[in-house]
């Protein structure tokens, strides 16, 4: 049982500097995937996607950007012996009845690519901020 006191302060101190990892694990997921030399997207499909985040802020949500959410969780993960881990608790979808509605010219197969691309980048960003929090677990704790 004295465990748990300690396990609850990581947590609270670990939820703190979310934010500040989720944006800049944001910010390298978008550069890894989306640009260079193999970006998992065609130009015409970043541009869908660019104009909807651009009608999605206008609207004054976050965009297609901002919707994904991260949480940590006390379960441990298979890729860390660490007691904590990130998992995404929303990947945007575009759909007709969701937040992230499509556009009426988009067809089912680039609906499909995207929401494949999104469900990609947001599991990247969860890995990303997992690195993050271990790190900051390694260093707090030891």
């Amino acid at each position: 049982m004295a465990e748990f006191p300690d396990e609850r302060q990581l947590v609270l101190r670990a939820r703190s500097q979310l934010e500040q990892w989720t944006k800049s694990s944001r910010m390298e997921a978008y550069t890894e995937l989306f640009e260079g030399d193999g970006p998992i997207l065609s130009a015409e499909e970043m541009q869908l996607l660019d104009a909807l985040d651009s009608e999605l802020e206008r609207e004054g949500g976050d965009g297609v950007w901002g919707t994904d959410q991260y949480g940590i969780h006390t379960a441990g993960t298979s890729s860390s012996d660490a007691s904590l881990g990130v998992v995404c608790v929303y990947h945007p979808q575009i759909s007709k009845d969701s937040v992230l509605r499509g556009g009426d010219g988009l067809d089912d197969e680039t609906e499909e690519r995207l929401n494949a691309a999104l469900w990609r980048y947001s599991e990247r960003v969860s890995t990303l901020i997992e690195a993050e929090l271990d790190e900051f677990v390694r260093q707090t704790q030891g």
